[in-house]
C-alpha cells in the first residue's frame, strides 16, 4: 500500500543554498496511491470492494486504512510489516508542475510469513468475489505464489483475473484473463522494441501467446490504447482533449476494466469505457477517480471515433 502526499504552491525565487527553486507551499492533501488509488476508483463507481496489502505500523499506515474504511472498502486484509515503513511518495508542485518527487520505502524482502497470510486472506474470501486485480507496483508482494492462487480462483470461480504489470514479473503472469501494460512495459517485458504499429502488434501477439492470456490492453498515452483479443487487434484513439497529469491513469484504466468485465461486458466494450474514463481523470492534477454519473455523461457525449480493427 502506498500514501500519496501533495505539497503545491508557487516559486517566485532559486534557493541562496543552491541552484534549486524554493517551493511556497500553499495546499497539501493526501490521497491513497498505488493499489489504493485502484481502489478508491472502484468505490467511486459504487463496487463493493476487498483490499489486501502491506502497511508499516506507522501513521500513513493508520491514515491509508481509515481512508479506504471511509471509501467503504473492506480493509481487513491490510497486514502490518513491522520490519517496513508504510511507502511514502511526496510530490512538490509548482504551478501545476511536479518539480520533485521523494519516495520514502523499503526494499527488503518481505517474509514468507506475510506472503502466507496473504494467500489465506485471498482463499478465505473466493466465494465472495466477482473479480481479482493484482495491483503490481514492483514493491515486492506481487510474487508467483500469489498469482499462482489468484490464477487458481480465477480458474475454480470463472471470474476475471485482470494484472496492472511491472516489467520484470512478465514472466509470472501466465494464464490470467488480461493485463495491461503501457507501451513502455510491453516491449522491455517481452524484450523487442517497439518502434511503429508493425512492431507494437507483434510485441502484443507475442506477449499474449507466450503467457496464454486470454486477451491484452497496450496503453499508449496519447495513442490511445490497443486490444489484443483471439486473433483481433483493436485501436482505440485516446479520449483526452486536455493533459495535466497521467499520475494514477492506469489505476483508473484497470479499475474501469475489471469491473466492466465482471458486470458481465466483452473486453472491447470494456476497453472502450476504461479509456473514457482516464481521458477525463488526466485533466485533473494527481490521484483523482470518476464517479457513474460522470462516465454516463461521458458515454453519452462519446463521438464514436474509429475503432480499428485489424
Amino acid at each position: 500500500m502506498i500514501l500519496d502526499r501533495y505539497l503545491s504552491g508557487e516559486v517566485s525565487r532559486i534557493s541562496p543554498e543552491a541552484p534549486v527553486p524554493v517551493v511556497e507551499v500553499k495546499k497539501n492533501w493526501i490521497a491513497p496511491g498505488g493499489a489504493g488509488n485502484v481502489v478508491n476508483n472502484l468505490c467511486s463507481l459504487g463496487a463493493q470492494v476487498i483490499i489486501s496489502g502491506l502497511i508499516g505500523k506507522d501513521y500513513y499506515g493508520d491514515k491509508i486504512k481509515k481512508i479506504l474504511k471511509a471509501e467503504g472498502a473492506d480493509v481487513s486484509g491490510i497486514f502490518v510489516d513491522n520490519n517496513r515503513p508504510t511507502i511514502l511518495k511526496t510530490r512538490i508542485i509548482a504551478r501545476n508542475q511536479q518539480v520533485v518527487r521523494v519516495d520514502v520505502e523499503t526494499r527488503k524482502k518481505i517474509h514468507d510469513e506475510l506472503i502466507c497470510k496473504i494467500q489465506k486472506f485471498i482463499n478465505s474470501k473466493k466465494n465472495e468475489i466477482d473479480a481479482i486485480i493484482l495491483s503490481d507496483y514492483g514493491k515486492g508482494l506481487i510474487t508467483p505464489e500469489i498469482i499462482e492462487s489468484a490464477v487458481k480462483i480465477k480458474n475454480e470461480k470463472n471470474i476475471p483475473l485482470v494484472v496492472d504489470p511491472k516489467i520484470e514479473h512478465f514472466k509470472y503472469y501466465k494464464n490470467i484473463t488480461i493485463m495491461t501494460p503501457n507501451k513502455k512495459e510491453a516491449s522491455e517485458g517481452s524484450g523487442l522494441a517497439i518502434t511503429d504499429e508493425r512492431s507494437l502488434y507483434k510485441v502484443g501477439k507475442t506477449i499474449k501467446k507466450e503467457l496464454n492470456l486470454e486477451a491484452l490492453l497496450i496503453t499508449r498515452s496519447e495513442e490511445g490504447m490497443t486490444l489484443f483479443e483471439d486473433d483481433c487487434i483493436f485501436n482505440i484513439p485516446t479520449e483526452a482533449t486536455e493533459v495535466y497529469d497521467v499520475t494514477g491513469a492506469g489505476d483508473t484504466v484497470v479499475s474501469v476494466l475489471t469491473l466492466c468485465l465482471s458486470c458481465g461486458c466483452d473486453f472491447k466494450s470494456s476497453a472502450v469505457l476504461a479509456n473514457i474514463a482516464a481521458g477525463e481523470v488526466v485533466k485533473e492534477l494527481g490521484t483523482t477517480t470518476i464517479k457513474p454519473n460522470q462516465l454516463i455523461n461521458l458515454v453519452k457525449n462519446y463521438k464514436y471515433k474509429a475503432i480499428v480493427k485489424l
